[in-house]
């Protein structure tokens, strides 16, 4: 699922259709890209506090898409950072 939303953000990035929330974010920069993670990760710590289940899910949601969107525009495939969190379960199995 993930991945794929991954290959949805990589599209929108490489045609920037008109009116596309990520062609707004992609075309405003790292910065509003940036704004936006911090945003979203508060959000999702106030719901959790909250224990609002409803809103931590939408929350989360918002904050995996705005991730996504930044590992993009940072070149950064998401595969990496899949492969970063295998390498540590190994690890740890291997101790």
């Amino acid at each position: 699922m993930l991945i794929d939303l991954e290959n949805i953000i990589d599209q929108r990035e490489k045609e920037r259709p008109e009116g596309a929330y990520t062609t707004y974010l992609f075309e405003k920069g790292v910065d509003k890209i940036l704004k936006k993670v911090g945003e979203e990760a508060s959000e999702v710590i106030i719901a959790a506090k909250n224990r609002d289940q409803e809103e931590l899910k939408w929350e989360a949601s918002d904050l995996l898409y705005h991730l996504l969107v930044l590992l993009r525009e940072q070149e950064l495939p998401f595969k990496e950072v899949l492969n970063v969190l295998q390498e540590r379960h190994v690890q740890k199995e291997n101790k």
